[in-house]
Formats: structure tokens, C-alpha cells, sequence
């Protein structure tokens, strides 16, 4: 009679108790990747959200509104800038450079979504500007939100764009 071959229960257990540590490693990496995944992405759908509610305030608007301020909620029919009033051709109002922020084209919002009244405590920036085409007849309305945090880990912060047009024809 010939030696069996075969696996050996010691080796058996040898083997699952690699593979055991293997899977506990890569478990804790998955468990971070998917708490970072989690974090980003409920910030970034916040960040969306907040630019179309910005987006939806300012088209609201009339063209030539220059009056509304639309950095409060709800909006107050004076002292803003509205959607700049009426605009002579291929000029522009606001900003959206968070560094740089212009007054009447920015507001702050805690990580509720509440509007604040200056930006201690924000967590979130939403900044617009609005520009006129060549015929003064079409502006173009852009807003930038921007989370000052990025979820619990590294990256880029969280920032969503949102570009509408608005015309003056009847």
C-alpha cells in the first residue's frame, strides 16, 4: 500500500488562520473607506441641495430686480442686490471665489442648512454672481457651494456649481 495524500487538519487550520488575518486587515480599510464614502457623500448632496435652493431664490426674481436681499430667508424685499438691478451689456455682479467673497452675493449656512448672519460658524458657503450677455437681454446666474469641511478625511472640499440663464424677453 502506497502513503495517502492529502491535507492535513494542521495544515488546513495553517491555512485559515492566514486567510483569517488577511480579512481582518483588509477590513478595518474597508470599514474606513466606506465611513469617508458615507461622509462625502452626504456633504456633497448637501452642497447640491443648497445651490438649488439659492438657484430657485434668484430666479424667483425679476430681470431688473436690484432691491431683494436673497442673503436671508426668506428673502427681504430691500436691501440687497437682487439680480443686480438693471445691468448694462457684458457686465457682471458678485463672485464666487470663496476666498473673496462680495457682499449681497453670499451667504453662510451651519451643517443643518440654517442661514447664518456672518460666517462664524458656518459650514457651509454659498457665494453667486450674475452676468449680462452682449444685449443685456440674458443673464447668467452662477452658484457655488462650498462645505468648509471634507467629511472626516483627506480630499478636496465638497463644492457643487449651478449655472441658469434668465432672459428679459416677453
Amino acid at each position: 500500500m502506497g502513503a495517502e495524500r492529502g491535507v492535513t487538519l494542521l495544515e488546513t487550520m495553517m491555512a485559515a488562520s492566514v486567510l483569517l488575518v488577511v480579512v481582518a486587515g483588509v477590513a478595518g480599510v474597508f470599514a474606513y473607506a466606506a465611513g469617508q464614502n458615507k461622509g462625502q457623500g452626504e456633504i456633497s448632496t448637501r452642497t447640491t441641495e443648497y445651490a438649488g435652493d439659492k438657484m430657485e431664490q434668484l430666479m424667483a426674481l425679476s430681470f431688473n430686480d436690484g432691491q431683494t436681499n436673497t442673503t436671508v430667508y426668506p428673502s427681504q424685499s430691500t436691501g440687497g442686490a437682487g439680480l443686480g438691478g438693471t445691468m448694462a451689456a457684458s457686465a457682471s455682479v458678485g463672485g464666487t471665489n470663496p476666498a473673496s467673497p462680495v457682499a449681497n452675493y453670499v451667504d453662510y449656512l451651519d451643517a443643518s442648512g440654517n442661514v447664518l448672519n456672518s460666517s462664524t460658524g458656518a459650514f457651509y458657503t454659498r457665494l453667486w454672481s450674475i452676468a449680462t450677455d452682449s444685449t443685456a437681454t440674458l443673464k447668467t446666474i452662477t452658484v457655488v457651494v462650498q462645505a468648509a469641511g471634507t467629511g472626516g478625511g483627506a480630499g478636496l472640499k465638497p463644492t457643487t456649481t449651478l449655472v441658469c440663464q434668465k432672459t428679459n424677453y416677453q
